[in-house]
């Protein structure tokens, strides 16, 4: 089955540019011209991937992606004409996966959109593993699911994903680069803010106090390591 994938923009013409490149290369697509559309299709059809234009009407792409994060783990690529790295921190802060600037190469786009259902279809097909654990946290790569304390913790799939690879090398230092091209993919590497975003939402999620973390460790200009 071809992947479903949602676009989402206002510009009409940058929307059917997406649409029919993503279309000649066997995608099935949707189109929502604003968010309160965006939401309409998301309600309604099963979909593998959302690109989504951030200063829309009727719903902008924040408000569109927490509407979407309380039910759904879909990747979600935000685009926009803002490059400030405060306006990519808030999108990735607010579940978004991944964060492209316009103006963008069509190339570029598809490595994104290749990146992210990769990631899905592989943890679809992921060799089921032994429970990790370590203290109060259990992460059963099986069945996707983390508890704290026997409590269920809701994550992303890319919280998941990164704290999957983080418990794999419990006690090890990990350097950004690695982290960032085992969980996002081969093409990343410089993202520093992906990772500062995602390691400040699992420290909310799964430590007591996240200003004193007792699991996820900084190692100031070298990376993560997860350990006690």
């Amino acid at each position: 089955m071809p992947a479903r994938i949602l676009v989402v923009d206002d510009e009409r013409p940058l929307r059917e540019f997406i649409s029919r490149n993503l279309a000649v290369r066997g995608f099935e697509v949707f189109k929502a011209a604003n968010g309160l559309e965006a939401m309409a299709v998301f309600q309604t059809q099963p979909l593998d991937l959302i690109i989504l234009d951030l200063m829309m009407p009727h719903l902008n792409g924040l408000e569109v992606t927490e509407r979407i994060r309380r039910s759904s783990t879909v990747p979600i690529i935000v685009l926009s004409a803002l490059d400030d790295e405060r306006d990519k921190v808030k999108a990735l802060d607010m579940g978004a996966d991944d964060y492209l600037s316009k103006p963008f190469g069509v190339e570029e786009l598809l490595a994104r959109v290749r990146v992210a259902l990769r990631r899905v279809e592989w943890a679809r097909h992921a060799p089921h593993e032994e429970t990790l654990r370590l203290g109060e946290i259990e992460l059963d790569a099986e069945k996707g699911m983390v508890t704290r304390q026997g409590a269920p913790v809701k994550l992303t799939r890319t919280e998941f994903d990164l704290l999957h690879f983080l418990m794999q090398h419990a006690g090890k230092v990990l350097a950004h680069r690695r982290i960032l091209q085992e969980v996002w993919g081969p093409e990343y590497g410089d993202e520093a803010e992906y990772l500062r975003v995602y390691v400040g939402r699992l420290r909310r999620k799964l430590e007591t106090d996240p200003t004193h973390p007792h699991y996820i460790f900084t190692e100031h200009g070298i990376g993560y390591r997860f350990g006690e």
